[in-house]
């Protein structure tokens, strides 16, 4: 997971859990996403990168 992108659907902010589809196993999945800067914000549609993964669903995310 670590490296791949993705595209955020659900705002992530501060205090926030937002949402990103990543493409994996050959299809789109569904994650809950945290920004890896804790003050970062990030709007939905922005291409962002996973830094780190969480099983089973949790990422943290940069944008591009």
């Amino acid at each position: 997971m670590v490296g791949m992108q993705g595209r955020v659907t659900g705002r992530i902010g501060p205090g926030l859990v937002g949402e990103v589809m990543v493409r994996v196993r050959g299809g789109a999945e569904a994650f809950m996403a945290y920004a890896a800067d804790p003050e970062e914000r990030i709007a939905p549609g922005t291409i962002v990168v996973v830094m780190d993964y969480h099983a089973p669903r949790t990422v943290y995310v940069s944008a591009l």
